[in-house]
Parts: structure tokens; sequence; C-alpha cells
């Protein structure tokens, strides 16, 4: 008996070592009948578990912990092979493909999924995500995304503001195409000034970013993916309208100059003619104006020289007024004594042209130059009531990096230099003779290097470590350290580590145009000293991120469980305090000021067609604050649970199919600033009562050429209550739009059309 366990025990130990034989080769071609080694070969098991590349010599190695069978060695231009383990030192030669011009994947793919292969935590979001709901432009693209809170900044302009890891959006790095561009004067509106349906996809990075990108990541970094001509539809229709009368019209238009130019015009317009005041507090519930909006896109592209380019010319006309439903927009700028109603406008133009060009050596891929060049001119007037923020902005913006590896395809780098220059011709008057005017023109200019190693096994581990050094002639010289890893614990489980250091310059007034709508006071001080801007410091601060993937089947179904943690820690930070009714100010932190926050999030795949997505995130904000302590930060709520149902449904052989999108948001309790010392008639309770708010959606779907789409935004009509104080006398010293931390109208439908020619 002993000696059958032994044997037996033999037979399943060399069982075990067959099944779990790690793969050594060499990925080949024949060139005039000699072997010439390929660089950077796919070498990945056939259940995409894991993988490698092979080095400078063609080699490499395959570990196979889990007695896999089979792997597949692709590379592009080449035929495919899969092979068996039984294979132990193979020659793997590889046939040159001349037909193979185009691969095509048709698979259900996930419209926001989380990349697994990067060591940054980082969300991406498809085009398809942006369509189950009413995405006009880039501020309206996240109600379907639990990472990014969405709500309006005051209840006067109609302006949506995002936050993530409870930080507001100036602490986030805005960028078009890995091009900083949210920044500056556009702080206020620039959210609005991206279409929706010219967004190709985003990726939504958690905490600090990449080194490349810049300085200026504190809580993450949200780059945005424009439509390409070379890619894109070559006519794409978008009509839309909704309740309060607002009418958008997208037209997107490509064609082919020649067989490596490709151009695509985009346009945008949105007008709205009519006011509303749905809450009738005697003020418009959103802004009437109108917004034209040109992209000229032109794209070079030479696979044989492995040269590609973009040269883009963007052309923006925003206009806009708000105010009491009787406001007569023509004497708001001029004559303001002459009129009787509170009410303001805004009128910008802007002007970008960006320029991208990349060179990636055809012998050896791996080896790549880039080279990003932007300007944009920013004109912005604005009043309110009897103030007036009037803004230009001349920005240039220059990165060059270069790409390369350091032995073998496995450990790579980056490094390069990039250069900043902002130029600000900006002014606050008051009409009031007691409130402060400031003149707070000024040059920015930065110039910074970066380098950046990032390792990765195709298996295991992936690691990235940058370092960044940039001299600013404000902030002075400052270092940017930033670490991120990812590590497959299990096959189907990973972790990812982050922690990195961000700077930035605060543009003071654009980021919190909100408090124009009052009748406060701008202050700035320090140490309760009364002094000016000049002494603001930059922002600067740590963030610490943490996060597990898992990957599992739930009753026989794709699911997914994922769990945050983040720290953001300041160092120094401009506050904004309005915890005192009558005034606004501004001061450099003394004490600590930090987010923490905690989201998990699961995704279930219930059917081929329906997929559900659950979310909880609970933050904790607070800010030291001279006269008051430590609070929690105002308007930010302490919880969030979320929800998502999407239905995808079969198209049927006359090509026709039903969307369904069903998104439940349940915000909760936020800190209202201090009422207090207001009359009783004007104040506010301490906190908000929590909000439940459902948005849906279902689209037809007649053809690939043309969809019909119904929405309602809001369908419980939540209303928030006194969300402008002192509505009646608006010139008086208790008036304050700013206290909004929820749907300031009700229940909103809307209808829209997409006409497609591929």
């Amino acid at each position: 008996m002993c000696k059958r366990l032994i044997i037996l025990y033999f037979l399943l130990f060399v069982s075990n070592l067959t099944i779990s034989q790690d793969i050594k080769g060499k990925i080949l071609e024949l060139i005039d009948n000699k072997e010439v080694p390929i660089i950077g070969a796919n070498i990945i098991w056939s259940d995409n578990s894991g993988g490698t590349t092979s080095d400078m010599d063609g080699n490499f190695f395959l570990s196979n912990p889990d007695g896999l069978k089979n792997y597949i060695v692709s590379y592009v231009g080449y035929q495919n092979d899969t092979l068996n383990v039984s294979s132990l030192n193979p020659k793997i030669f590889l046939i040159s493909d001349p037909e193979l011009d185009e691969v095509s994947l048709e698979y259900n793919s996930k419209s926001s999924s989380v990349s697994l292969l990067s060591s940054a935590n980082i969300i991406n979001i498809s085009s398809k995500e942006l369509l189950k709901a009413a995405c006009c432009n880039l501020a309206e693209s996240f109600e379907t995304t639990p990472s990014i809170d969405v709500n309006f900044s005051d209840a006067i302009s109609g302006r949506k503001q995002i936050n993530m890891l409870g930080l507001s959006s100036p602490n986030i790095l805005m960028s078009v195409e890995n091009i900083p561009s949210i920044r500056g004067a556009l702080q206020s509106y620039g959210l609005t000034y991206i279409p929706g349906t010219w967004i190709e996809s985003m990726q939504v990075a958690k905490g600090s970013g990449s080194v490349v990108n810049g300085y200026e990541s504190i809580s993450g970094q949200i780059n945005t993916e424009l439509r390409k001509p070379l890619t894109d539809d070559m006519f794409f229709l978008n009509l839309f309208a909704n309740a309060m009368e607002r009418l958008e019209l997208n037209a997107h238009y490509t064609y082919n100059l020649s067989n490596k130019l490709d151009h695509g015009l985009y346009f945008h317009s949105n007008q709205k003619t009519t006011s509303a005041d749905n809450n009738n507090d005697g003020f418009r519930d959103s802004p009437t104006g109108k917004q034209l909006n040109i992209l000229n896109r032109f794209q070079y592209t030479n696979p044989e020289k492995g040269l590609v380019g973009f040269f883009d010319f963007n052309y923006v006309f925003d206009e806009r007024t708000y105010g009491e439903n009787e406001y007569i927009e023509q004497y708001s700028f001029l004559f303001p004594e002459n009129q009787n109603y509170w009410g303001g406008k805004t009128d910008s133009e802007i002007l970008k042209t960006n320029f991208k060009f990349g060179y990636v050596d055809p012998h050896i891929t791996y080896r790549s130059l880039g080279l990003q060049f932007a300007y944009t001119g920013i004109d912005m007037g604005s009043s309110f009531g009897n103030k007036n923020h009037d803004i230009k902005q001349k920005s240039i913006y220059s990165n060059l990096v270069y790409n390369s590896i350091i032995g073998d395809t496995r450990s790579k780098i980056k490094t390069g230099i990039s250069l900043t220059y902002d130029e600000y011709d900006e002014f606050i008057f008051n009409n009031n003779l007691s409130l402060n005017n400031f003149d707070i023109s000024r040059i920015e200019k930065s110039i910074g290097a970066y380098f950046e190693y990032n390792y990765d096994d195709l298996d295991k581990i992936n690691l990235s470590a940058g370092f960044r050094f940039d001299s600013h002639n404000k902030i002075g010289n400052f270092i940017s350290p930033r670490f991120h890893m990812k590590y497959r614990a299990f096959p189907n489980s990973t972790i990812k580590l982050s922690f990195g250091k961000a700077t930035r310059m605060a543009n003071i007034f654009s980021e919190n145009q909100k408090l124009f709508y009052s009748s406060r006071e701008i202050i700035f001080t320090e140490n309760s000293t009364p002094t000016d801007f000049s002494t603001m410091k930059a922002d600067q601060a740590w963030n610490y991120g943490f996060s597990i993937i898992n990957s599992f089947k739930l009753f026989n179904r794709e699911s997914q469980l994922i769990l945050d943690y983040y720290i953001t820690d300041f160092q120094n930070k401009l506050v904004a305090d309005w915890e005192t009714p009558s005034l606004i100010n501004f001061y450099n932190l003394t004490g600590k000021s930090y987010s923490n926050s905690f989201q998990a999030q699961l995704l279930y795949t219930l059917s081929n067609s329906v997929d559900l997505l659950f979310a909880y995130k609970n933050t904790v904000a607070e800010t030291d604050y001279i006269s008051h302590g430590r609070l929690k930060n105002p308007l930010t709520p302490s919880d969030r649970l979320f929800f998502n149902l999407s239905y995808n449904g079969a198209t049927n052989e006359k090509g026709r199919s039903w969307k369904y999108d069903f998104t439940f948001n349940q915000v909760g309790k936020q800190r209202i600033p201090s009422t207090q010392e207001n009359p009783q008639q004007y104040r506010l309770p301490n906190i908000s009562e929590r909000l439940n708010l459902i948005n849906t959606q279902i689209t037809r779907v007649f053809s690939e050429s043309f969809q019909l789409y119904l929405g309602v935004e809001n369908l419980t009509n939540y209303k928030q209550k006194n969300a402008i104080i002192s509505p009646e006398d608006p010139f008086g010293d208790y008036f304050d739009a700013t206290y909004v931390y929820g749907p300031i109208f009700g229940r909103m439908s809307y209808v829209g059309l997409r006409y497609y020619i591929k």
C-alpha cells in the first residue's frame, strides 16, 4: 500500500512539473535565409492571464505558475502563431503577412472600465458611455461615472462643476490629448467648450498623474481624446432639445485629402432664448445665450516612415445672460446705475491652435520622439450686478518627449522638457465705491525637465517611477516625484499603489467666480493682517493611493470588485474662506487641509445585454480656517450611493435595437457655510439634506445610420429650497446665490437624434 502511494505521489509530482513548465524561446524571422531576431513581439497565454515580450535578441521567458498549455505569439504585420508548452526551448519564426492591412475585432466591450495593464489607477471611458446621458459638453459627461461628482456651482450661472477625491476641478489636471487645457481663465466655463460628441474617449486617472503631463495634478488627471479624422465617421449629425428650450446642433464631416492627409471639420452650436423660473425665486434658472464652436483638424499619417502629426484650429464664441427675469442685458456693462434689476452677462472669445508631431522608428518601434505645441488666446468679460471681471489670457505650451528602452522592452524610459507661458490681463471693478478693485495682471512662466522609468514584465509587476524638476518665476524651483505600481497578486486580483507630489498656482478669481453672485466683499489676509494677492503662495500637496481590483464569477456571471482609498495632504493651499456671509477672504493655509476618499465599486454582468454598476463613496475633507478652526470643506458630500443599469439589446435582422440606461444617485449630507450672522429670515441650516436623484434615457437604434433618444434628468423633480438668499433685494447686504448643494430647477426632459454616414 505504501509503495502504491509513493508511486502515485511521484506521478502527480511529475505531472505537475509538466503542466507548470516555464517557457524559454526565441522569436525570429527569415530575411534572405538569415535568422533575424524580432524585438518587442508579444507572447501571451491563450487565456490572456499574462505574457511577456521579446528582448533585443528576440529571446523571451514566460512563467507558467497556473499550468497553462497554450500561448500565442504576435507582432504587428505578421501572422499570429499558437504553440503548446511541449516545445521547451522553441525557435519561433513569424511569417510576414503583406495582406494583413487591418485586423477587426468585434466583441461586447464595456463602455467604461478600469485599466488592468497600467500601473496608474486609470478609468477608460469610451464614447459609448457618453451616449448614456444628455452629454452635450465635457461638464455633462460624468453623470454615469461614480468616481466623479457633478453639481451646479451656483444658482444663477447654470455652470456645472466636477469633484474628484473630495476636491474641486482646479485640483484636477484637465488635458485634451495630453495638452493641459482647462486652466487659467478657462476654469470658469472651460468644461462647456468641449462638446461631448467630439470626444472619442476619456481617461480618468486617480491620484498623482505622470510627470510627463505636468506638475499640477493634485487629485488626478482627466485626459480627453478627440475624434481623429482618419478613423472618424465620414459624416455625423446630432440634434438635441430639452424642456427648457435649449437647442443643440453637432455636425462632423471628415474626408481624405490624400493617402497620407485627412481633414475633419467639427461644428457645435447651442442656443437658449427663453427664460424659465421653475423655483419661483424671481431669477432665471439658467442663462439665455448662444455658443458657436468650430474645430478644424488635420491628421498626417505616414506609417512607412513612422510619422504622424495633428494640426488643430479651434474657435469659440460664447455669450450668456443671467439674473432676474426682468433683467435687460443692454444695460449690463455701460449703465449699471440705470438698471433696476440684478443681472449680468459673460462674453467669451477663444482661439486655440495645437500642433502635435510624433516619430516612431519603423525598425525599432520602441524608440520614438514626440513634440507638442499649443497656443491659446482668451478674451472673457463678465458682469455680475455691480461687479465686473475682465480677463485676457495668452498661453503657450510646449512639450518634447523621448521614449526608449533600457536593455529590453520590459524596461522603458520617457524623458523630455516642457515650457509654459501665461500672460494675464485681469481686472476686477466694482461700481460700488465701498468695495475693492483689483488689478491682478501678471506673467507666469515655467520650464521643466522630467524622467520616468517603467518596468513591466506583462505578468505580475508593472511599476512607474518619475521625477520632475521645474523652475517657475512665481513659485521658484520645485520637484515633483511620482510613483505607481501594479502587482497581480493572484490570477484575478490586482493591487495598485501610488504616491506623488503636485504643485499649482491658483487662478484666484476664475476658480471662485461663483462668489461674484453675491454681495460679498473680497479681501486678502495673511495671519489676520490685510495684504494683497501677491502674497498668495502656490498650492502643494502629496497624494497617496491604494486600490484592489478583483475579477470573479458571481452566479456564473462576470463580476468585478474595486476598492480604492486615497489621501490628499496639502502642505500649502490658497484658502477661499466664505464662512463670514459678508466676506470672501483669501489667505495661505496655516494648519492642515486634507481629503480622504474611499470608494467601493461592483460591476456585475447580469446577462449579455444588461450590466449593473453599484458604487459607494465616503469622503472626509477638512481645512483649518483662521477664525473658525477646523471645518469640513463646504458643499462636499460626506458620502454617495450610486447605481447604474445599462441595457444594450440585441440587433435584429433589420439592424434595429433598443438601449436603456437608468442611473440613481443618493448624495450625502453637505456642510453649508455659516449664515448665522445674517438676520433670521436669511439663515440656512448648517447641514443639507440627503438627495435622491434619478436620470434615465431610452434609445431606439433604427439602423447603423440613425438613432432617436429620449431622456429625463432629475426624475424625482427635486428642487433645492432657498437656493438664493434674499432674492427680493439682490443689491442688498444679504444677497447670495452660492449655497447650492443640489438641483435648483426640477425635472428636465430632452429628446434628440443621431445620424451617421460611415
